[in-house]
């Protein structure tokens, strides 16, 4: 049997795993009697943990939010995989959160055993950030708070939206959700303007509070968000757009393809669809030919027509003969 310490260690942990607990299904996983579980409760209470109890045969244990973080419990992996995310976080295209992971990282590697804290330790001194990813867009977390907490509270939203070119136009819509590719983040919303879905690059949008009046929220654009964001941000935004067989598996074509460079779509375990698209044919070319996949042009016929004229002008440029 786990002495007391240990077993209150093991208690809060169960507590923090799972949301609610009956009494017996407690004492049974620490191998002790539903009153000590009580003694026990009591213990963690007088240690400043809200433990929560409510009566009766559906009654049982679960821990709430206190006025104070109290302290977590982690096992192993759990430890190492929050030292990596806040390793990996200021790579996240949030301006500003380096320090904060920073902060946080240290404190946890006070607080870790000594076994642990080498496996960190060996993470910060052998990995190394590529410092060409932080030249993308960077959002304020402040932005990413104002904006989910106006999807939440469904409040409609005031900002300046800035184009292509830095110019800048109110814009009034009622936020879904934010959906985050690679280093860029894109709110979903309703255009109240257009009257219409539309995505918005979140490092473009500059609030205008107060916002509101609050709203009844609309069907959304699609099932899968982050599809119809790749979608919008890869081939619906550009004026030359293509469907191409690649003759790879889709989890092969995955890795080289990524969200915000087109979509892909199962056809076999051999092959699949990439749709995508370019500001023009020339460009759309060389994107997928540099992909070094076999492929074959569904459409549109002029992508085909131009991959063959500039396959006659490399063959001039070589000395071959023509077709």
């Amino acid at each position: 049997m786990l002495d007391t310490s240990a077993r209150l260690l093991r208690l809060l942990a169960l507590l923090q795993a799972h949301r609610d607990w009956s009494g017996p299904d407690l004492a049974d996983r620490l191998g002790v009697t539903p009153r000590t579980v009580r003694r026990d409760v009591d213990r963690l209470r007088e240690l400043g943990y809200p433990v929560h109890a409510s009566p009766g045969t559906g009654g049982g244990y679960q821990l709430g939010a206190g006025a104070a973080l109290p302290p977590l419990l982690l096992d192993d992996e759990e430890a190492v995989a929050v030292a990596v995310g806040l390793r990996t976080t200021a790579g996240g295209g949030i301006q500003g959160i380096e320090e904060t992971s920073v902060r946080a990282l240290t404190k946890l590697e006070q607080v870790l055993p000594a076994r642990l804290r080498r496996r960190v330790e060996a993470l910060n001194a052998f990995t190394v950030p590529m410092l060409g990813d932080r030249r993308g867009p960077t959002v304020e977390s402040s932005l990413l708070v104002e904006l989910t907490n106006a999807c939440r509270d469904r409040e409609r939203l005031r900002f300046d939206y800035r184009d292509h070119q830095g110019s800048a136009r109110r814009r009034t819509a009622e936020p879904h959700r934010l959906v985050f590719t690679e280093r860029r983040w894109y709110l979903v919303a309703w255009d109240l303007d257009r009257e219409d879905w539309r995505t918005f690059r979140a490092d473009r949008i500059t609030p205008r509070p107060p916002h509101g009046p609050r709203f009844e929220p609309r069907r959304p654009p699609a099932e899968d968000l982050a599809a119809y964001v790749s979608r919008g941000v890869s081939t619906a935004v550009y004026p030359a757009r293509a469907v191409v067989l690649l003759r790879v598996p889709l989890e092969e074509a995955a890795e080289r393809v990524s969200p915000s460079a087109g979509m892909l779509e199962a056809v076999d375990e051999r092959s699949c669809l990439l749709h995508t698209g370019a500001h023009s044919l020339d460009m759309m070319v060389v994107h997928i030919v540099l992909m070094g996949f076999d492929f074959e042009v569904r459409e549109p016929p002029e992508l085909a027509d131009r991959i063959d004229e500039i396959a006659d002008r490399l063959n001039r440029a070589r000395g071959v003969s023509s077709r």
